[in-house]
């Protein structure tokens, strides 16, 4: 396998899943499923999906997004427009054993692929379809996110217009929730031998997050909803202040000692006390402190804009007081965080270079689980077919002869 680190202790050693894909969520799935232990087979057509030179990419033209998200999967390009090529992932999907016969993919909608013509083959077998919508039409993280409302309460509340958020949420939580799909319907087919077809719509991945954090529920409940507030955090008291320096910090009091302690070090205890009682306030309360969140930004913003970096770093250390100072990706690589974490190692990925690359977050008796570097495309297309198909060395020349398999290709 490409990765040597899959040992027969990780929690999902002897499974294979089979992973067409493309762009975010469908690549995190099979990623978080390898890191976990499964082989994972990535099929893409010949030349790569549309993923294969995403941004960003190296000085040489190397997709850094491409080779994150496919560390240790063992990779198959194949002609998939072919009877042939998609007889061989019929058969990949569904060769017996009992940790095969599992598929995850965002290409949905093929009916040569569908979940009843690999059942018809596989009655246990298990599919997973990521789609855009949950009525089958497409969408991407940042088509679903502009319907579902959040870019209307993201940025500066003087911001007329409508802010999109850089992180691809949907799509992370998205491959997340396929990767706990999976292990759940593969632990109910140990249990009772049946199959699973599981579709999950990036849509409801997204509404049903908004509903779980209150954003639907209380236009329903309440018929009002979320109003935009800058960098506070909604109902309690959270604000980013300046210092003389020019940073900048993200300062959260959730509680009331971390309130108390916050008027300690900005040293507006009394103001604050007359304040409360002017309004007929009780600043032991979250709805409180927010509902007069910018007279109390006002006068704490003092105290930071008088104050180095350092020094305020330093007062906020010492006290309960919840903060970080604001960092770029730039700033957080050189600090030496990376290094200092065990949840990064060293990887040498081919056409990359050699970087700190992170593990599952989730550690597991004190290890966290890693995968080898990202195959080039189509690398194990031989060892692929003679090890699950049981495919002889003049089978496969043939494939390659007609066109059929591809190895070593880089569009």
């Amino acid at each position: 396998m490409t990765a040597p680190e899959h040992t027969p202790d990780r929690p999902l050693a002897g499974l294979r899943i089979v992973e067409i894909s493309s762009f975010v969520a469908s690549p995190l799935c099979g990623l978080t499923l390898c890191q976990l232990g499964a082989e994972v087979i990535r099929v893409d057509p010949l030349g790569g999906a549309a993923d294969t030179g995403r941004w960003p990419l190296t000085a040489g033209g190397e997709s850094i997004y491409w080779t994150g998200l496919n560390r240790g999967k063992r990779s198959l390009t194949l002609d998939l427009r072919s009877e042939t090529g998609q007889d061989i992932v019929r058969r990949l999907v569904t060769a017996p054993g009992p940790g095969s016969g599992i598929l995850v993919t965002n290409a949905g909608g093929r009916a040569w692929m569908s979940h009843d013509a690999l059942s018809a083959l596989r009655c246990d077998v298990i599919t997973l379809e990521l789609l855009g919508r949950h009525d089958g039409r497409p969408a991407v993280d940042y088509t679903v996110n502009a319907a579902l409302g959040f870019p209307q309460v993201t940025g500066p509340v003087d911001h007329d217009g409508v802010v999109n958020h850089a992180l691809p949420a949907w799509d992370v939580a998205a491959g997340l929730h396929a990767a706990l799909a999976i292990t759940a319907a593969v632990h109910r087919r140990a249990t009772t031998g049946a199959g699973s077809r599981i579709v999950l719509p990036l849509e409801d991945v997204a509404l049903a997050t908004a509903g779980a954090l209150g954003y639907l529920t209380e236009v329903q409940v309440n018929g009002i909803g979320r109003p935009a507030t800058g960098n506070d955090v909604y109902g309690t008291y959270g604000t980013d202040f300046g210092t003389a320096d020019g940073a900048r910090f993200m300062v959260v009091a959730l509680t009331s000692r971390h309130f108390r302690d916050l008027t300690a070090l900005t040293g507006t205890q009394q103001t604050v006390a007359a304040l409360e009682t002017a309004l007929g306030a009780d600043f032991g309360r979250e709805s409180d402190r927010f509902e007069h969140r910018d007279l109390l930004t006002a006068l704490f913003a003092r105290w930071f804009r008088t104050h180095d970096a350092d020094e305020v770093g330093r007062a906020l250390a010492g006290s309960s007081v919840l903060h970080e100072r604001y960092r770029t990706f730039e700033q957080v690589v050189r600090s030496g965080d990376l290094e200092n974490n065990p949840l990064f190692a060293p990887l040498s990925q081919p056409r990359i270079g050699e970087y700190l690359a992170a593990a599952m977050p989730a550690s597991f008796d004190g290890r966290h689980l890693r995968t080898g570097p990202a195959a080039d495309l189509g690398a194990d297309g031989r060892d692929v077919l003679r090890d699950v198909l049981a495919l002889d060395d003049a089978e496969i020349t043939a494939l390659i002869e007609t066109g059929t398999l591809a190895e070593h290709s880089r569009s």
